[in-house]
């Protein structure tokens, strides 16, 4: 009975630490949705019905925050308003060491994506990690107009869980 009692006890704290890991927010990857939009309709309605158009440039932020574990992001999938994919950004899996960032431009001339196009960004690590901070930033300066937002990414598979 004595020497049961430690390998309960290793269990029971391998058990606790799994659990604080995921209670924790801690994965291995994800599938990440990013909201883009490749332009933004503002005014009044024209003669035509329709309202004005302002082309935005788009700058997608994918940052580790974790400051001990590196993440490698396997695919940026940009898509349009129809759901058809655009390009993937992500040629070939890119790794980001710990607290480090990369990003991806889409220029403000380029209007393909339309005002509900998006990024779908997935990642992986070999332990679990803080999950990235995924952004995508929307500008455009010209004369005196000016506009500038961001949108935060989304996970839409839990960590964990693939298709």
């Amino acid at each position: 009975m004595i020497r049961t009692l430690p390998i309960a006890l290793a269990l029971l704290t391998m058990t606790a630490t799994v659990g604080a890991a995921e209670d924790a927010g801690l994965t291995r990857g994800q599938e990440v949705y990013v909201p883009v939009y490749s332009h933004v309709l503002h005014g009044n309605q024209g003669r035509g019905g329709a309202p004005e158009t302002m082309l935005l440039s788009t700058m997608l932020s994918i940052r580790n925050t974790d400051a001990h574990a590196p993440i490698t992001v396997r695919s940026a999938r940009y898509y349009d308003t129809e759901g058809r994919l655009l390009r993937d950004y992500c040629e070939k899996p890119v790794t980001l060491h710990p607290m480090a960032s990369t990003d991806l431009f889409v220029e403000h001339k380029d209007a393909a994506g339309g005002t509900g196009a998006n990024f779908l960004v997935v990642w992986d690590a070999e332990a679990p990690v803080n999950p990235p901070l995924i952004e995508t930033v929307h500008a455009n300066f010209f004369g005196s107009i000016g506009a500038i937002f961001a949108t935060r990414g989304q996970p839409v598979i839990p960590p964990g869980k693939s298709r």
